[in-house]
């Protein structure tokens, strides 16, 4: 969720109330510190939901938070929704080769890559973190982090709580899951718009799937980037699209460049 302004509005919605209590439910069991996982459907506010969370665990706990990104983009997005919220942050990134152990903020926002390479290097000391948030959980990278917040309660948030590496369940790392509102309900009560949906009938047979469990890169852009393809999606903009503020997602850099240079010449 992509927010550019630090003077948002505080009010949370009764669905993000409502997860919030059942979070908060089970960081305040005292004889339950195991990991838990949110999840909430693109568009239903999970920044939002978290930088709340955040808030209220610095207020009541007074303990540290750590919030976990693993591009610099959703680093900044971040630290911009915590402090309209009022929570002062700091983003751990490369520019940030050490902090003081005496360092006075109660909540970081980190690239892991960064803070990993951090913490080995022993340059950063994180002390007193109650609270480990890890958005777009699903994503393997944050694991190597696992071992330096083992006294930590760790929350995890995505959209599609299924692991990116097929071999590597969440159920290893977090052991209680919390299911906000469906896409259905949120399209039903009005807080997401209903999409027109239109669709092609497109072989797949071709895509192959790697150890990771996702589709090879080569075989995607095989498929994606031939002329047959790229002529159907030419032709599908010009029958359903044309004339309108179009975004077209391609599953990477060189289909993107392939279709550029078939509209281009088009």
């Amino acid at each position: 969720m992509s927010i550019s302004t630090e003077n948002i509005e505080k009010t949370l919605y009764d669905y993000q109330q409502r997860d919030l209590q059942s979070i908060f439910e089970h960081l305040d069991d005292p004889n339950d510190h195991s990991n838990l996982l949110y999840q909430l459907p693109t568009g239903g506010g999970k920044t939002v939901v978290f930088s709340e969370i955040t808030r209220r665990f610095i207020a009541h706990r007074k303990e540290k938070v750590v919030v976990l990104t693993h591009r610099i983009e959703l680093s900044h997005q971040t630290s911009r929704m915590l402090r309209g919220f009022g929570v002062k942050n700091k983003i751990i990134n490369s520019d940030v080769k050490e902090l003081a152990p005496d360092d006075p903020h109660m909540c970081y926002v980190a690239m892991v890559e960064t803070l990993n390479n951090r913490l080995q290097e022993g340059t950063i000391s994180l002390k007193n973190i109650g609270l480990v948030i890890i958005d777009e959980a699903h994503y393997n990278s944050f694991r190597k982090l696992f071992k330096y917040f083992e006294a930590s309660t760790i929350l995890g948030v995505t959209a599609t709580p299924l692991s990116s590496n097929i071999k590597l369940p969440m159920k290893d790392h977090y052991k209680k899951l919390i299911v906000g509102q469906s896409i259905e309900s949120l399209i039903k009560n009005k807080y997401l718009a209903k999409a027109n949906m239109y669709s092609y009938d497109v072989s797949l047979k071709s895509l192959k799937l790697g150890i990771s469990g996702d589709y090879t890169v080569k075989s995607s852009d095989e498929l994606y980037g031939n002329q047959n393809m790229l002529g159907k999606l030419l032709g599908a903009y010009e029958e359903i699209a044309k004339g309108t503020k179009t975004l077209i997602f391609n599953n990477g850099i060189n289909t993107s460049r392939y279709v550029y240079e078939t509209f281009k010449k088009a």
